[in-house]
């Protein structure tokens, strides 16, 4: 085997992040928009891109870092001209393991009601966990296969979910890899804030509180005009109405955040089992679940008032338990 006497053009990014306590610094926007356009390229050994995942994690992305792999991952897109047309872009890669993904009637109930939805994500690899493509299913919601069908879903229905791997392969892979290395990685920060048809308001969910304003500051850097972060339920996009819900927003280039109420006084107890067909039937209006009742409407008075469509907290409430009572019962038909 030969002896390799240059360094490969990604080991500087390496470098930079591994040169120890005093000589390593963050990646500039520019120096990681380029080390992300060749993971998604395909020019990385598997050692690097190991290396530069694990480095990443252990100094956590900064703002500047997360801009600029978002970016190199929009410009690596190949979209048709009539995909474009989102309202609101919701991103769902963690799946609930504790209570059901309630902020799929969220979405849903916002659709009826005008309100253009692309929500793209990934299944994991947890087996206790129930995920957005398995439980959509359930609904009787298939997700997208192509791009192009989801803009096709997008304006018959108003609403698509769109797998990672149907327009990121490289990522999924990528997302792929946590079993092996035990960690997530900055991809998992990255696919929440893709927003793949570059809708005006993009609505977010994290686990671990102090990426909030790591997605606020980078969706500033991306000039995203209209965007909410919150620490969801289970990490989903989904307000827990059973705890203070605080949102971090970015509006025409200013960061603001508002404190949202818990709803109830009390903790709520997670249920034994994870029923996906219990969405069915709160929906039809066969079974009371008081616990999802208020996540979704909560969760749909987030997204009001991100969408600019209510003003306040009290008139976004209003307005979803308004969408609730003229909700279409039948829409979700027995199986």
């Amino acid at each position: 085997m030969p002896t390799q006497t240059q360094n490969h053009p990604f080991a500087e990014f390496i470098r930079i992040l591994g040169k120890g306590k005093r000589g390593s610094r963050p990646l500039t926007r520019d120096e990681a928009y380029s080390a992300m356009q060749m993971i998604l390229a395909g020019q990385v050994e598997a050692v690097q891109l190991g290396a530069f995942l694990m480095l990443m994690r252990v100094k956590e992305e900064s703002p500047e870092e997360l801009a600029g792999f978002v970016q190199a991952a929009q410009d690596s897109f190949t979209f048709p001209g009539d995909a474009m047309d989102v309202d609101l872009d919701w991103s769902s890669y963690a799946g609930k393991r504790r209570h059901l993904p309630w902020f799929l009637l969220s979405a849903l109930l916002l659709a009826e009601n005008g309100v253009r939805i692309l929500m793209h994500g990934a299944r994991g690899h947890s087996p206790t966990r129930l995920y957005t493509e398995d439980a959509l299913q359930t609904l009787g919601i298939a997700p997208a296969s192509t791009i192009q069908e989801a803009a096709g879903q997008i304006r018959r229905d108003n609403f698509s979910y769109l797998p990672l791997h149907r327009f990121c392969p490289k990522l999924q892979q990528i997302i792929e890899l946590r079993p092996l290395l035990g960690l997530r990685s900055p991809v998992h920060t990255l696919v929440r804030m893709l927003n793949p048809f570059h809708a005006p308001c993009s609505l977010q969910g994290i686990f671990h509180p102090g990426y909030q304003p790591v997605h606020q500051q980078a969706a500033l850097l991306l000039q995203q005009p209209h965007m909410a972060v919150l620490k969801g339920e289970g990490g989903e996009t989904e307000r827990n109405p059973d705890m203070t819900c605080l949102v971090q927003s970015v509006h025409a280039g200013e960061a603001t955040e508002e404190q949202w109420p818990a709803l109830f006084s009390r903790r709520h107890i997670k249920p034994d089992s994870l029923e996906p067909g219990l969405l069915a039937a709160v929906w039809r209006g066969e079974q009371e679940q008081e616990f999802g009742l208020a996540a979704t409407l909560g969760t749909t008075a987030i997204a009001l008032k991100l969408l600019g469509k209510a003003a306040s907290q009290q008139e976004a409430h209003s307005m979803a338990g308004d969408y609730w009572q003229k909700r279409r019962r039948d829409k979700f038909g027995r199986s």
